[in-house]
């Protein structure tokens, strides 16, 4: 499986409500953070994320860390 493509270098903090979200884990989504099947023959698949109240989150975009789909502070180590 290739490596995820890059979709932003620092989190984007959102104020979600209840419900279930899907975060794209190929970084190819034209709708950041959110998958849009851009994934579909990429071999990866959106990571579901549900919310039971309303909650900030921060979102990776740079889709390397390694608690998905919350920011871990990997983006600090891109070259």
């Amino acid at each position: 499986m290739p490596e995820p493509k890059v979709a932003g270098t620092a989190p984007v903090v959102l104020q979600l409500e209840p419900g279930t979200y899907y975060w794209c884990a190929c970084g190819r989504s034209a709708d950041q953070p959110w998958c849009d099947g851009s994934h579909a023959g990429t071999g990866f698949q959106p990571v579901a994320v549900t919310v039971e109240g309303p909650s900030k989150m921060a979102l990776c975009l740079c889709k390397q860390t390694g608690n998905r789909p919350r920011c871990d502070g990997s983006h600090a180590k891109l070259g």
